[in-house]
Formats: structure tokens, sequence, C-alpha cells
């Protein structure tokens, strides 16, 4: 038997006048109370295990269904009952029941096993509420208090919004039944109809509640309502243990709740992270089938044959670059700071880094846009080539055209001439004039003969450069070769056959032959001049017009000694005439040696007068022109000149600014937006500068000395300004992200930045394998320790330790653990993001996989599986059908059909098993 104290100091669960009065017989009334109320409890934790009592004193005699019931409620294994018939086995198990309760802490007096056995009614009513107040009441704890007071102070808590009910004690204040209505109420208000119940029907209301409790509640109905109403005090006890269960049952569906939240939470973090990760994939895959139906077309060099075929190209691509391309350029930014904004999402909620599909990564992004912008460098080269190999082609064309039909005019029965056999019935006379016309048409046909070496190299020139129309330029210049040859065979034919019958010949008129050799050069002369005076030009630079305008100032200064000649020319005619005319000579036709006539001279020297003048006003437009181009290089150099160095100190200002630590995050983000904005108002710059540039193309300029920046230079610039602003301040925000959600003071984001600025020598943003272990070792990271944890505080042992470390001690197999976590890219790199990543990871706490786990438990009833109805009834609908989708069937041994594996789906979470 055990004769100590009730209880001690801190186990102490009521006050003294409440102890339990074993020296008395119990009240009837209450005794008959207490049967039935601690009848009713045992019962509802007996049933558990397949069981029951129907008589409280004798049922627990042999002690078997007492070890049970404290099995059931306490969740421990009892030592083996004895099952022998006999009074000792039965005083061994009633023992061993009270040894446990005594184990708990719960110091029994006047309590011993034989009366348990011969059925002491007193005893073994106080014993049951003994364990009612170890396992049911103690842990009872409500605002620091606890047992007995806390029960009540929930119960006061739960109720005071209800204006008839006053719970000051476990006895009479439950009278009425307005208390076990209110906590029903309170907590299922769809179970009670509070508004019609009356406190002077404390009969309907008590039965009300307890048939409620036991229908919906799974609470076993305790006492009568006639107990209650028919007792001036009801019992104390009975009412504490009823209200107890109120308790228990209410409290576990809070902790269902919480569990159900902690669920929804991680639940919604997942699916907003899916989400982020299909938006991703979709923008990627579209941006590269973008750029994959782009660069074929880039890539495409088949040629035009017409300038404005390709002028038509120029056009087209300048579209491109205007209307096309800019979007462009915006989704890639917007797709590389989703990516970065979901992977610092993915890592706040302890999720494992998203991996993008095969060919999607932005690495994968940045190749394909590098071979995006190497085809468009190429293509606008190549466009411009084809310009200028174009406008070189006509030129040549239309020169080659000129000439052929200037050759084309002078051969003009040539060949009939020289195939005349009229020297054979010819004078003595008219043989010398053969003989001297043949020698003046030699001399014309050798003066032709750089005409046809030139007229044959524009021919091969146009080949060379791919004319569109080389076959009839080849055809032309054939025929023209073929007869050149004829003439000349024809000529050497005629000259031999004049000089066979040159003996019979002998005199001639010299002045005839005297005007042929001067009148046939002065001839060839003018129509060089009149060639050249019409002759097309192509010129670039204003150096190149005042050449080609010097060269025709210098020949219009030859033109008084010219016109001396064919004056002098003109005087030989007048002289033959005034022979002729003075000594009657006989000449039949005209002058035997040349065709050339004095009218033919002054019409030919006319025409040159009248093309003097046109040609001064060519070169003078000409000359306005490239005036003009010259200012269109200026303005554009001007411009460029000073855009260009802007952007490049931009792009310095903003590198100052990501890696200095003036002020805190929110500082420097409003630093970075001034500066954005400031950046995005420059624009209209960029504009005029695109219509420059515009003008110059369209002027076809190609070449300015005055700058040394070309518009594309200052597009990627431009593009590289906008993407590193939109970069560092999504850099920035992240880093606010992960101070919010980590708890990390500015102070340590500072000395974060210092340790990283320090060791990123090269001032790229980036640390490499070991610039980013030194940087670790600063920080007083023991990489050698696996299993070591910062904590803030070092002891003389961990500080040598630490020192050790800054000897370059470091483990292998953990460093590669951390590189896997800040670059699970296997970039080589570490940026500062990864790193302030990294380092709020060991100072923070997040959700687990254990602890998602332990709320499914919560929700399943402590059960190794769920069931689709649990899910359904505890989380949102389209949460509890998400889990449903995802959770794989449960296989273990006690599963039932339909049975659901939460343990599996809890790890998947958090990657560390496929989901």
């Amino acid at each position: 038997m055990y004769n100590m104290e009730h209880y001690d100091e801190e186990n102490y669960y009521m006050q003294q006048e409440d102890d339990w009065d074993r020296d008395l017989l119990l009240d009837p009334a209450w005794e008959k109370q207490q049967r039935k109320t601690f009848t009713a409890w045992c019962n509802s934790h007996l049933r558990k295990a397949g069981t029951q009592i129907e008589n409280i004193e004798e049922d627990f005699r042999d002690g078997l269904k007492l070890m049970l019931l404290l099995e059931v409620i306490s969740g421990e294994r009892l030592a083996k009952p004895e099952r022998g018939k006999m009074r000792v086995h039965k005083i061994s198990n009633v023992n061993k029941a009270l040894d446990f309760i005594a184990s708990k802490g719960v110091k029994l007096v006047s309590i011993g096993a034989e009366e348990i056995v011969d059925g002491n009614a007193k005893m073994t009513l106080g014993m049951i509420w003994t364990i009612i107040l170890r396992f049911a009441i103690q842990d009872i704890s409500v605002e620091e208090t606890s047992a007995k007071e806390g029960l009540l102070l929930w119960c006061q808590r739960k109720t005071a919004p209800y204006k008839n009910v006053n719970i000051q004690n476990f006895h009479i204040s439950w009278k009425d039944g307005l208390g076990f209505c209110a906590l029903i109420h309170r907590h299922r208000p769809e179970l009670i109809d509070y508004g019609k119940l009356r406190k002077d029907d404390p009969m309907t209301n008590l039965n009300t509640a307890f048939d409620v409790a036991e229908k919906y509640l799974d609470i076993p109905k305790m006492l009568d309502a006639e107990d209650i109403v028919g007792t001036a005090r009801p019992d104390e006890k009975a009412i504490m243990t009823y209200v107890s269960s109120f308790y228990h049952a209410f409290s576990g569906a809070q902790k269902a709740e919480t569990a159900a939240n902690r669920i929804c939470k991680v639940l919604a973090v997942n699916q907003e992270n899916e989400q982020l990760m299909e938006d991703y994939e979709k923008l990627a895959s579209d941006l590269l089938e973008w750029i994959r139906r782009t660069i074929p077309w880039l890539e495409n060099r088949m040629p035009e044959n017409t300038m404005q075929a390709m002028q038509q190209k120029l056009e087209d691509f300048r579209d491109y670059r205007r209307l096309h391309k800019p979007p462009k350029v915006q989704e890639k930014c917007q797709l590389e700071i989703n990516f970065n904004t979901l992977q610092t999402k993915l890592r706040l909620s302890n999720r494992p880094a998203f991996m993008p599909s095969e060919g999607k990564m932005v690495s994968d992004i940045n190749n394909a846009w590098g071979n995006l912008e190497g085809a468009e460098k190429g293509y606008e080269e190549w466009l411009l080539n084809e310009i200028r190999r174009l406008e070189r082609l006509d030129h040549l064309a239309e020169k080659f055209r000129q000439k052929a039909a200037i050759h084309e005019a002078w051969t003009e029965g040539k060949e009939d001439m020289l195939q005349k056999r009229d020297y054979e019935t010819a004078s003595l006379s008219e043989i010398k004039a053969l003989l001297k016309k043949h020698e003046a048409f030699e001399s014309d046909l050798a003066a032709h003969q750089d005409r046809v070496e030139q007229i044959a190299a524009i021919a091969q020139e146009l080949n060379e450069l791919d004319y569109y129309d080389s076959p009839s330029v080849n055809a032309r210049c054939q025929r023209i070769c073929d007869q050149w040859d004829a003439l000349g065979g024809l000529t050497q034919k005629r000259s031999e056959a004049l000089q066979r019958t040159e003996k019979l010949l002998e005199t001639i008129d010299q002045l005839y032959l005297e005007f042929a050799k001067r009148a046939a050069p002065f001839n060839n002369w003018m129509e060089g001049a009149m060639e050249d005076l019409q002759d097309t030009f192509i010129v670039h630079t204003i150096e190149e017009i005042q050449g080609l305008s010097t060269a025709h100032e210098q020949f219009k200064a030859t033109l008084p000694e010219a016109d001396k000649e064919r004056l002098a020319i003109l005087g030989i005619h007048n002289e033959i005439a005034k022979i002729v005319q003075t000594y009657h000579v006989n000449i039949a036709g005209t002058n035997p040696y040349t065709t050339i006539n004095p009218q033919e001279i002054n019409a030919k020297w006319d025409k040159v007068r009248q093309l003097v003048p046109q040609r001064d006003q060519a070169l003078i437009e000409e000359h306005a022109r490239q005036q003009n181009n010259e200012r269109l290089r200026r303005q554009f150099a001007n411009q460029a000149n000073v855009i260009g160095p802007w952007i490049q100190t931009k792009m310095e200002e903003i590198g100052r600014i990501s890696i200095e630590m003036h002020g805190t995050l929110e500082d420097q983000l409003t630093h970075l937006r001034q500066y954005e904005k400031s950046i995005v108002n420059y624009k209209p710059k960029i504009d005029q500068l695109e219509g420059d540039h515009q003008l110059i193309q369209e002027a076809l300029i190609f070449d300015n000395k005055h700058t040394n920046y070309t518009m594309e230079h200052i597009r990627v610039g431009w593009e590289q300004l906008l993407t590193t602003i939109a970069r560092t301040i999504n850099e920035i925000e992240n880093q606010i992200l992960t101070r919010d959600a980590k708890g990390i003071s500015q102070e340590q984001l500072n000395e974060f930045r210092a340790s990283f600025n320090h060791f990123d020598r090269d001032h790229s943003g980036t640390l490499g394998a070991e610039e980013f272990k030194a940087c670790l070792i600063s920080l007083g990271f023991d990489i050698a320790n696996d299993a070591q944890k910062r904590t803030g505080i070092m002891d003389p042992e961990d500080f040598k330790t630490c020192l050790i470390s800054m000897g370059y001690n470091l483990g292998e197999n953990e460093f590669s653990r951390i590189m896997s976590i800040v670059d699970p890219n296997r970039m080589g790199l570490v940026t500062f993001q990864a790193f302030i990543d990294f380092m709020s990871r060991e100072t923070a706490d997040t959700d687990t996989a254990d602890q998602v786990m332990a709320s499914f438990k919560v929700l399943a009833g402590d059960k190794n599986y769920i069931l689709a109805d649990e899910l359904r009834r505890e989380l949102p609908p389209d949460q509890a059908e998400y889990c449903i989708a995802r959770m794989a069937p449960y296989t273990g041994p006690d599963g039932v059909p339909g049975a659901l594996d939460y343990m599996s789906f809890s790890t998947a979470l958090y990657g560390e098993s496929d989901l």
C-alpha cells in the first residue's frame, strides 16, 4: 500500500479543499455521478482496444482492464500481466498498474492493490480520478495556468461572448446546460441553434449538449441531465472529467487546422513555383523559335540584280532592327529576370534549383542570341557591300555601253572601205591619194586601239564582279574584238596592195596630206574630249570631286590652244581651195587622204564648247552633294562622340553602385531606379542618332573619319546598358527578398558584401571556386568539418580550430557540397546573389520535409497513410485535389484501400525524391 503525501508541489493539480476525502463515505448522488462519468470516460479509451467495462469496481478487480486502460491512454507498454485467476495474480496486476501510475510522478495516498481487488468503490473511484487528473487534466495549459485552473480559464475564455453563461467553477455553473452548449456552439456553430436555448429549461439544454457531443464530437454521454438538475451541487470531479473531454476534442481540431494551414502554405508555394517554371519554359521556347526563324533569313546571301531590289532588302533589315528586334531584346532581359527571381524563391522556400528543359537554359538562349547577333552583323555588311558592288556594276555597264557604241559607230563601214579594189583603176595621183588615205586610217586605227582595250578591260571587270547581264556584255565585246582583228587583217592587206602600186604613183597634193594628218588627231582629240565630258563619274568625298574639278579646269585651259589648231587646220583647207581656184586644178571628189571635212570639225568643236558648261554644272551639283554628305558625317559624329562615352560612364557607375555598400539595400535600389529613369529619359537622343544614321545610309555614305563610333557600337552599348541596370535592380530586389525572408540584418549584409568584394579582385561581380573558398574561410567557416554549423560564439578550442582552418585545411567533400548549392549550373562562378542565399541559409530556418510530414500525420490521425476524404475535409478543394493527384498509393502492411503515401510526397516537395 502507498502511504505518501497526496501530490508533490510540481504535480499539484487541485487545492487542498478539493482533495479526495478518503475518511468519509461519498455522497450517494456524487458517487452515482462519478460512477457514470468515470465509467464512460474509461470506455471512451477502452473501446480503442475493442473492450469496455460495465461495473467500475468489479471489472478492474483482476487488474487486466486497468493495465489495458493505462496502456491506451499513455501509449506505452506495461509489464506483462498475470493470467491466473487467483487473488495473488490479481494483486500483482493491480500493483503493476499502480507502479506505472507512480512512475508518472503521481503520489498515491491510502490506495492499495488489495482494496481494488476487493472491489472497494471509494478506493476504485479515487484511483480512476487520479488517472483522469494525470492523463486528461494535468497537461492542460492556458496562459501559464495548468490543470484545473487552466481548464477553468479555457472554459471562461470560450464562453465569454455568451451573455447567459458565467463559468466560475465545475459544479453549479454547469447546471443550466448553457455552458456545455456554448462550448459546442463556439467551435461548431452549425451543430446547435444557440439562439433558441432558454436558461429556464436546463433539461433540454443538457440533453441537447450531451446528444450532440456524442453524435458529432465522439464524446460519450458521461452524465444524465437528471443527475445534474436533481442535485443541488453536481459532483465537481464528474463535471471536470466531462469538460476535459470537450477540451481535448476541440484542441485536436485546432491542431488539425494548424497542420492544414501549414500544408496549404507549402502547397501554395509549390504551385506558384510550378506556374513560374511553366511561364519560363513557354517564354524561352517562343524566343528560341523566333531566333530559329530569323537566323536563316539573316544568313540568306542570295544577291539581287538591281539596286532597287537591294535597297528594298536594306529597308527590310532596318524594319527588323527598329520594329522586330527591340521587343525580343526586352523578352530576353525579362526571361533572365524571371529565371533569377524563380531561383531565389526556390532557395527561400528550401526547394531544389530549377533546371529548365534541355536546350532552354539561360546560357543556351545567350548562345542562340549570340548566333543571331553574328548573323545580323554579317548580313548588314553583306548588304552594304552588295550595294557598293551594284553601284560599281551600273557605272561600269553604262561606261561599257558608251564606249562600245562610240567604237561601233567608228567601225561602221570600215570593212567595206578596206575591201574596195579602187586602186586597180585609179590614176597615179589617185593611187598616191589612196596610199596617204590608208596611212591616215592606220593612224586612226592605232588611236582606237586604247579604246578597244578599255572595252575589253571593262567587260573583264564586269565578269569578275558577277554582273547579271554578263553574257550579253561578253557577246558584244567578242563581236568588237573579232571585228577589230578583222580590221587589222584587212588594213594589213590593203597596205600591202597600195605599196605594190606606190611605184606607179608619183605625186600627191601635200596640202591634202597635211590637212589629213593634222585633222585626224585633232578629230580624235575632239571625240575623246566629248567622250570625257559626257563620261559619268562617282565620288564619295569632297577631295575626289575637287580632283575632278581641277582636272576639268586644266582641260578648259587647253581650249585656246585647241582653237588655234582648229583654225590652222581650217587654214590648210582654205589654202587648198585657194590653190584649186587659183590654178584651176581638176579635183575629182573630196580630199583623198581623209573623210574629215571642215564642217565636221566645226560641228564637233561646237559640241565640245556646248558640253563644257554642262560638265561645269554637273561638277557643281556633285560638289554640293558631297558637302551635304560631309555635314551629315559631322552631325552624326558630334552626337556619337557624346553618347558613346556617356553609355560607358553609366555602365561604370552602375558597376560601382552594385559593389559599394553606401546605405541600405532600399537606398541602393532607389539610387539604381533613379539611374534607370535617367537612362530611359536618354532614349530620345538614341532615336535622334538613329535618324541621322538612316540619313547617312540613304545618302550611301560608307565611312566617317570624324568618329570611331558606329551605330552598331551605340546600339550594342545601349542594349547592354538597359540589360545591366535591369539585372542589377533585380539582384538588389532579390537581396531584399532574401534579407526579409531570412531575417538578415543590414550589418550582416554589409559584412557579406565586404568579404565578397575583397575577393572579387577583377570586379567582375562573380567569384571563382578558389576565391569563394577563401571568402568562406574569411567568414569563419571550417569547411574541413562537414557537420559544423556557425553559432556566432566560439570557445577556445573552436577558435583554435578556426585558426587552423584559415591555414586552408579544407575538406573537399564539404566544399563540393557548398559549391553545388551556390553554383547549381556548374558554371564555375559564384554570383553575389548566390553567395547571399547561401549565407542566409546558414543563419535561418525554413520549412523542412520532416515538418510537412509531421503535419500530414496530424491530419491522418497518427496513421502512416492518409485517405482522400481526410484531405478533402482538412484542405481547400484545389490543394486537396493537387495532393490526391500526386500522392502515390500507400504500400505498407497497415494500409487500407485508397490509402495514400504522404511521406514520399513530403520528401518530393523538397527535392529529396521524385514527385
